[in-house]
């Protein structure tokens, strides 16, 4: 049976005309619509009004990843740092703050973005009987906000928060020194107490640490003593 050409033709394009539409349909229905930068700081801003941190992450996101030049990048900038924050997601939210004082080193919400680093590790801080990093990196914040903007109201909140951080410090300190005096290891007790004098002020473990400071050298001396008397035992002449 002979092949009509003309109407091959035909149904070729129908078919091509029909995938086409197929497809831009279905690409339609996937794709991300951009909303303009006001309207996404705004929904980030109302979500995290919200407390919904999550939702107003990807809204800030999606601002600095379309509109990177906006005047809106770097309140999301900011805002993502918050909401890793409220989160109770202290390394991110830590991450975040110090890339935005990274790239605006100059911003009026640099006292700002300081203080919530240094907040970001404090909340982490442990017990005096564990590891004292966290404590150790929100006084070096504290400290860097008291000195760089020594009048700014941020600068004031965190002086409170250097007095703690150095009651757990002194306090992990002491417990150490404790812990090698109990088990008769007192020179290494002795540095430590010695280090609590030295390194932090007073807050209500100086005279106790004085005491066995005292002691230490006392029992290390009667240590010292009671070798050399071994030693003179175990060398002397038959």
């Amino acid at each position: 049976m002979p092949v009509n050409m003309n109407h091959l033709k035909t149904q070729i394009l129908i078919l091509g005309f029909l995938i086409s539409f197929c497809m831009v349909g279905c690409a339609g229905r996937n794709a991300v619509v951009e909303k303009p930068a006001n309207e996404l700081i705004d929904e980030g801003i109302l979500q995290f009004n919200k407390g919904n941190y999550r939702k107003a992450i990807e809204s800030f996101e999606q601002l600095k990843d379309w509109y990177p030049f906006s005047k809106f990048a770097i309140l999301a900038e900011l805002k993502i740092a918050d909401a890793h924050f409220q989160l109770e997601q202290y390394p991110d939210a830590v991450f975040a703050y110090e890339e935005f004082e990274k790239l605006h080193p100059r911003n009026e919400a640099v006292p700002y973005v300081i203080y919530q680093i240094g907040m970001s590790y404090y909340l982490q801080v442990d017990t005096v009987d564990r590891d004292q990093t966290a404590a150790h990196k929100a006084f070096a914040a504290f400290k860097r906000l008291i000195r760089q903007y020594p009048k700014d109201p941020y600068a004031h909140l965190a002086q409170g928060y250097v007095d703690n951080c150095i009651k757990s410090l002194a306090g992990h300190e002491f417990y150490v020194g404790i812990y090698y005096y109990r088990i008769k290891k007192y020179r290494a007790a002795l540095e430590r107490f010695k280090k609590l004098i030295i390194d932090y002020s007073d807050v209500g473990v100086h005279t106790k640490a004085l005491s066995y400071i005292k002691n230490c050298e006392t029992l290390l001396k009667i240590q010292e003593e009671t070798k050399s008397k071994e030693d003179e035992i175990y060398f002397m002449p038959e």
